[in-house]
């Protein structure tokens, strides 16, 4: 069974900081991109973070660059989103998601609710 399944999430005071975990089975995971996706409410979702199925390569949308880093652990099969300086705009259902490389497979997991505020 393919699975994604994202933890971390919680309340947090702005300028705080979350660590979001995403851990992936039932696929070839180190062959696959990861993508972290928010969605507030009344918004579309808009993607956040996505990094290359090594971990070299790193891309971020402008409201969260210098605050969030994206990294992934091929040998634990798990995605991170490492959240600093907190904002109220922050506050989503975080996503996690992963793009077949060579692979045809688009997996989702069920979100996790990060909330900032005071």
């Amino acid at each position: 069974e393919v699975q994604l399944v994202e933890s971390g999430g919680g309340l947090v005071q702005p300028g705080g900081s979350l660590r979001l975990s995403c851990a992936a089975s039932g696929f070839s995971f180190s062959r696959y991109a990861m993508r972290w996706y928010r969605q507030a409410p009344g918004t579309e979702r808009e993607l956040v973070a996505t990094i290359n199925t090594s971990g070299g390569s790193t891309l971020y949308a402008d409201s969260v660059k210098g605050r969030f880093t994206i990294s992934r652990d091929n040998v634990k099969n798990t995605v991170y989103l490492q959240m600093n300086s907190l904002k109220p705009e922050d506050t989503a259902v975080y996503y996690c998601n992963g793009v077949g490389v060579q692979a045809p497979g688009n997996y989702w997991g069920q979100g996790t609710q990060v909330t900032v505020s005071s």
